[in-house]
């Protein structure tokens, strides 16, 4: 055989072999060092499950918008370009972006509540047919605000909690009008700000903690993930414990936590992506639960507010 004609054979085969390669685009809605773990842990059960970029099994698309909305459509609408094999969407923020941009591309959900609390639900109540992944309901939380009267005294009258929540975010609101009727039947005074985006955060959270607050309730919101240092050297200037139902937030300054395991929570993502990749077959395949919550406090911050934490939260080190 002509040796060209056979280097062009082997060429159209490799070809053929790259285009093989499974590939996944990976979009973060911002920054933020929380639902990095979410990614760390779904490229991890990606390799698990023998999907490997340094090994050339698949390729990895990665972008984040920064918190910018038109940026992450714009990622969206490139993956789907791209005629990506599937797309991560750690947040809630960008699984309902690109639940609004495509019904046909696979999504793998990720640090993100159930398509219910994100209203993606079609007429009959159905979640979309390729919506994959991980979600979460909003029943932790009456599990972790309630930690507040356990662990804090306050300093007269009702125990006074102190919340900002973004208004834009569907999950954010059901979570603060859940809270306020925690906090009614718990005898609690919940002392609560809007805020739009993170530039307002520092302002808004300067605001509450000058309304006598006993306790900082960071609640499951993107503003606040993205925002968290400023929130948190704000309340610790004032000696306001911040509680939380987000695991991941603890070893970012938060005092106590009882919530998804971030990191568990992109694995979980992953090893159905993982699944799919296998497959590559639709069938059986459908948003599931959370499996992996825990209690978790940080030594340090209980040890600059001098408190006591109950025996079965596990201790976190600082990050």
């Amino acid at each position: 055989m002509n040796k060209y004609i056979l280097i062009g054979l082997l060429f159209v085969c490799a070809c053929g072999e790259k285009s093989k390669v499974p590939v996944v685009g990976f979009a973060d809605a911002f920054q933020d060092n929380t639902i990095e773990q979410a990614k760390r842990g779904f490229i991890d059960a990606l390799k698990k499950g023998g999907f490997d970029e340094n090994e050339g099994t698949i390729k990895i698309l990665y972008r984040n918008a920064q918190g910018n909305i038109p940026t992450l459509t714009q990622i969206i609408n490139y993956f789907i370009d791209q005629d990506v094999t599937l797309i991560a969407a750690n947040a809630s923020l960008t699984a309902i972006t690109a639940v609004q941009r495509t019904k046909t591309v696979p999504i793998f959900m990720m640090v993100a509540p159930t398509p219910a609390l994100m209203r993606v639900l079609d007429d009959k109540g159905n979640a979309p047919a390729n919506l994959m992944g991980v979600g979460e309901n909003l029943d932790y939380i009456d599990t972790s605000f309630l930690l507040i009267p356990k662990i804090i005294k306050p300093k007269s009258g009702d125990l006074r909690v102190g919340m900002v929540f973004n208004q834009a975010e569907p999950q954010s609101v059901e979570a603060i009008n859940r809270i306020t009727a925690l906090a009614k039947d718990n005898h609690i005074t919940l002392v609560s700000l809007p805020v739009n985006s993170s530039a307002d955060v520092q302002l808004v959270t300067s605001a509450l903690l000058n309304k006598d607050i006993d306790a900082f309730f960071a609640n499951p919101d993107n503003v606040v993930f993205s925002s968290f240092e400023s929130i948190d050297k704000l309340c610790k200037q004032a000696k306001i414990p911040i509680f939380t139902s987000e695991a991941g937030l603890v070893s970012r300054g938060a005092l106590v936590a009882y919530g998804a395991d971030i990191y568990q929570w992109g694995y979980q993502a992953g090893e159905q992506a993982a699944q799919y990749l296998k497959s590559n077959d639709k069938a059986g395949f459908h948003w599931e639960m959370i499996k992996v919550r825990k209690r978790v406090f940080n030594p340090e911050v209980a040890k600059f507010y001098n408190l006591s934490i109950p025996s079965d939260f596990q201790p976190v080190t600082a990050q």
